[in-house]
Protein backbone atom coordinates (compact mmCIF):
# COMPACT_ATOMS: atom_id res chain seq x y z
CA UNK A 1 0.00 0.00 0.00
CA UNK A 2 1.44 2.98 -1.04
CA UNK A 3 0.21 6.22 -2.02
CA UNK A 4 2.71 8.32 -4.48
CA UNK A 5 2.18 12.06 -5.64
CA UNK A 6 4.98 13.29 -8.25
CA UNK A 7 4.97 17.41 -8.17
CA UNK A 8 7.00 19.09 -10.89
CA UNK A 9 8.09 22.46 -10.20
CA UNK A 10 5.34 24.45 -11.80
CA UNK A 11 2.43 22.25 -9.70
CA UNK A 12 1.06 23.77 -6.62
CA UNK A 13 2.15 22.09 -3.58
CA UNK A 14 -1.85 22.68 -2.38
CA UNK A 15 -3.02 20.75 -5.32
CA UNK A 16 -0.65 18.36 -5.06
CA UNK A 17 -1.73 17.67 -1.21
CA UNK A 18 -5.33 17.19 -2.14
CA UNK A 19 -4.44 14.76 -4.88
CA UNK A 20 -2.75 12.60 -2.25
CA UNK A 21 -5.26 13.19 0.37
CA UNK A 22 -8.24 12.26 -2.07
CA UNK A 23 -5.99 8.89 -3.11
CA UNK A 24 -5.24 7.93 0.92
CA UNK A 25 -8.87 8.78 1.10
CA UNK A 26 -10.07 6.14 -1.75
CA UNK A 27 -7.80 3.50 -0.87
CA UNK A 28 -8.81 3.47 2.79
CA UNK A 29 -4.91 3.81 4.00
CA UNK A 30 -5.98 5.90 7.34
CA UNK A 31 -8.79 3.50 8.20
CA UNK A 32 -6.29 0.95 7.62
CA UNK A 33 -3.70 2.64 10.06
CA UNK A 34 -6.12 3.43 12.90
CA UNK A 35 -7.77 -0.24 12.78
CA UNK A 36 -4.03 -1.65 13.05
CA UNK A 37 -3.53 1.08 15.40
CA UNK A 38 -3.66 -1.47 18.60
CA UNK A 39 -3.57 -5.06 18.56
CA UNK A 40 -7.05 -7.20 19.20
CA UNK A 41 -7.78 -10.66 19.09
CA UNK A 42 -9.16 -12.77 15.76
CA UNK A 43 -12.31 -13.63 18.23
CA UNK A 44 -12.85 -9.92 18.81
CA UNK A 45 -12.61 -9.00 15.71
CA UNK A 46 -15.46 -12.01 14.65
CA UNK A 47 -17.77 -10.75 17.32
CA UNK A 48 -17.36 -7.04 16.47
CA UNK A 49 -18.03 -8.70 12.46
CA UNK A 50 -20.84 -10.27 13.72
CA UNK A 51 -22.19 -7.04 15.67
CA UNK A 52 -21.86 -4.98 12.63
CA UNK A 53 -23.83 -7.36 10.74
CA UNK A 54 -26.89 -7.79 12.88
CA UNK A 55 -26.83 -3.81 12.94
CA UNK A 56 -26.83 -3.94 9.66
CA UNK A 57 -29.70 -6.39 9.25
CA UNK A 58 -31.87 -4.71 11.84
CA UNK A 59 -31.41 -1.20 9.85
CA UNK A 60 -32.51 -2.61 6.47
CA UNK A 61 -35.42 -4.64 8.68
CA UNK A 62 -36.51 -1.04 9.96
CA UNK A 63 -36.34 0.49 6.72
CA UNK A 64 -38.46 -2.06 4.87
CA UNK A 65 -40.92 -1.64 7.78
CA UNK A 66 -41.08 1.72 7.19
CA UNK A 67 -41.60 1.79 3.42
CA UNK A 68 -44.81 -1.02 4.13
Amino acid sequence: MAAEVYVSNEDNIEKAIKKLKKIVDREGILLEVKKRRYFSKPALEKHEKAKKLERKRKKKLMKIKKIH
